[in-house]
């Protein structure tokens, strides 16, 4: 083995990430309201860059607001859409709205209590999250107060006593107790149920705990739709955002008979250089302000060719998905085909990971309502005559079966399945069906079904 040292000439290729290659990249996965915050924190540092706030909503442009959904992913299809004549800018300003712990605060202060123990119910609230529920433990209560277990119990009751019903609770059996106890008049079969049978009742195994009870299924069906009622995270309407307002990054219109494509650049600030510093620029002078300034006014250029080859993009690509999915546009979800990542990059003339950048939290407005351009992306399934039809069509006419299905009488995977091949030639497994119900989030037939 040879281990002499010396200098070798190697040509080799290597790729390298600049400073500005990576803002470009940055820019072009930012939401809309991520590069405009972008943008105003480089305001700050570049004194060449002067910002003007955009029109960020017109009279005649609808406002969109995100659906609260408590136990689902969020959606890609922004539904119910509120149409106003118009709003303020202030609506998007940050709600400050107090705490959970903050509302239990002002409570305890009413407390007929001295000061020992109101030290121990201020420092329990503290402990009180987000959700509504106690964290801690009686032995962490016990380092820092010297309290007996019977104390810290009457604390959390006090605690538990307080608004909303259900606050404090060490465990949702407990939270759903502590409402049920409030309600008049009291239910106590209900109470029963939720203290000694809960994980029962949520399983729906509901035959088996009516004949343990020896009450009706309907009596079962009955106290789960009251459970239904009540609120599992009682802490969770403080102190939170209100839905935000979604901006569409892009606009896709009917005109005669085609579709245009228009960006919204209303959204986005607009970007003038200062004219205090325009002065040193056009002196040919040397010096540490003129230098200066010529490296803030190349920053200045880079960030407007990125700004403008991020929307460029977004264009390009939202142009291609509109010549895929022109059924869509034209009739709506279910005429939805299959596409790819792949499809679109070939189309748009750019690489894959450009259009997965750019299709992730960007939003089009189109004729059926406001989408996340990463909506419009599917896997297919070949029909019995040959073509190719989108998984999201084959879900969509799953949920539309639940959906009017007979409740007494769910209908089985294998009837879904049936159903799919006789009325649509689909054929699809049992499997493939349930994987596409739990993408859904619709239960089995068996938990669906209702007795009365």
């Amino acid at each position: 083995m040879n281990l002499e040292m010396g200098l070798y000439q190697q040509q080799t290729i290597k790729l390298v990430m600049t400073q500005e290659l990576r803002q470009a990249i940055s820019l072009l996965q930012y939401s809309t309201q991520e590069l405009s915050e972008y943008l105003e924190e480089q305001a700050l540092e570049n004194p060449l860059i002067d910002m003007e706030e955009p029109e960020l909503f017109h009279k005649e442009e609808p406002k969109y607001e995100m659906p609260v959904m408590w136990h689902d992913e969020p959606s890609n299809e922004i539904h119910n859409q509120e149409e106003q004549e118009g709003f303020s800018p202030f609506d998007r300003i940050k709600d400050d709205r107090e705490r959970v712990t903050d509302y239990l605060a002002q409570q305890i202060r009413l407390f007929p209590c001295d000061e020992k123990e109101k030290r121990v119910l201020e420092h329990i609230v503290g402990n009180v999250g987000d959700d509504g529920y106690i964290t801690g433990t009686y032995e962490e209560m016990a380092v820092l107060f010297d309290i007996t277990e019977e104390d810290y119990e009457s604390c959390i009751r006090k605690i538990q006593s307080l608004e909303p019903a259900g606050i404090g609770a060490r465990s949702l059996q407990e939270c759903l107790l502590l409402q049920l106890e409030r309600q008049s008049p009291r239910q106590p079969f209900i109470e029963v149920i939720v203290a000694e049978y809960l994980e029962e009742l949520a399983s729906r195994k509901w035959k088996e705990l009516a004949k343990k009870l020896d009450v009706s299924v309907e009596d079962i069906q009955h106290a789960y739709d009251q459970v239904q009622c009540l609120d599992p995270y009682p802490g969770v309407h403080f102190g939170n955002d209100h839905p935000g307002h979604i901006l569409p990054d892009v606009y896709v219109e009917k005109d005669s008979d085609q579709f245009i494509v228009r960006l919204n650049d209303d959204g986005l600030p607009k970007i003038r250089m200062n004219r205090q510093y325009r002065h040193l620029l056009e002196r040919n002078e040397d010096g540490e302000a003129t230098e200066y300034a010529k490296q803030k006014y190349k920053q200045l250029v880079w960030l407007l060719k990125s700004i403008d080859q991020r929307q460029q993009t977004i264009r390009s690509i939202t142009e291609a998905i509109v010549e895929f999915q022109y059924g869509f546009f034209e009739k709506g979800p279910s005429a939805m085909k299959p596409l790819t990542l792949k499809d679109v990059a070939e189309a748009a003339g750019v690489h894959e990971s450009t259009v997965s950048r750019t299709t992730n939290q960007k939003y089009v407005q189109t004729p059926h309502g406001l989408f996340e351009l990463k909506y419009f992306f599917s896997a297919g399934m070949n029909t019995n005559s040959g073509e190719q039809t989108s998984t999201f069509v084959v879900k969509s006419i799953i949920k539309e079966l639940v959906d009017n299905e007979d409740k007494k009488k769910p209908l089985s995977d294998q009837k879904i399945v049936d159903h799919l091949k006789k009325e649509h030639g689909i054929s699809i497994s049992r499997r493939a069906i349930a994987k596409y119900r739990g993408e859904l989030q619709i239960p089995s037939s068996s938990k669906r079904k209702r007795y009365n």
